[in-house]
């Protein structure tokens, strides 16, 4: 139906250099089994916005995914965050959002897809989600606990929904409204896939 894409934190770190280099190497596995279309290792998320709209060709966009850090409510490519808030007139990130609706499929037909630790996770994670899936029209999708090779409580929301899933989901220390901490992902955690799985399965929207 549509272009597959996905988007990595493609800056470097020190002490991450192993963690960047799985990115890049998956990002290229997705892409010879067929999973995306493009890949592109990203600086900023000023840059992995304008990419994707640069995508050659007529067809919308489909599916986007990310993979790298997030917290509570933040996706982020360096120190770069993406959130609730990135959504607001006055943010930097707001003109890019807005122009890129145009290039996805109407009525929540594309999917934004966090692979990071905690995006949806606590009252913060809920109201990006919530904010995401309107501003965009798009399924959201995203993780309430740190994920590595199992990535747990992974939940989906369309546009217009409420977050169904619990706030307190994920949390090891703090409250929904202040968290402190998050518990790794684990066989025995809800709604747990492998990094392997390039789908978001339907029932957990």
């Amino acid at each position: 139906m549509g272009l597959k894409l996905l988007v990595y934190d493609g800056t470097s770190k020190q002490g991450e250099t192993p963690l960047r280099t799985s990115w890049a190497a998956g990002a290229r596995l997705y892409r010879g089994l067929g999973r995306i279309d493009a890949y592109l290792g990203a600086s900023s998320w000023s840059e992995a916005l304008a990419w994707c709209m640069r995508q050659p060709g007529d067809e919308p966009i489909e599916e986007i995914q990310f993979w790298g850090h997030g917290k509570w409510g933040e996706a982020r490519i360096a120190d770069d965050r993406l959130g609730a808030s990135s959504f607001d007139a006055d943010h930097h990130h707001a003109g890019l959002l807005h122009a890129l609706r145009p290039r996805l499929l109407p009525r929540g037909g594309s999917l934004v897809w966090f692979r990071t630790c905690e995006t949806f996770g606590a009252r913060a994670g809920q109201q990006f989600a919530e904010r995401l899936t309107r501003e965009l029209d798009v399924r959201g999708a995203g993780h309430t606990y740190v994920i590595g090779v199992l990535q747990s409580g992974l939940h989906g929301l369309r546009p217009g929904e409420t977050p169904s899933w619990s706030d307190a989901e994920g949390l090891s220390a703090g409250t929904p409204d202040w968290p402190c901490g998050a518990h790794d992902s684990s066989a025995s955690a809800p709604n747990t896939i492998h990094f392997m799985n390039g789908r978001v399965p339907a029932r957990f929207f």
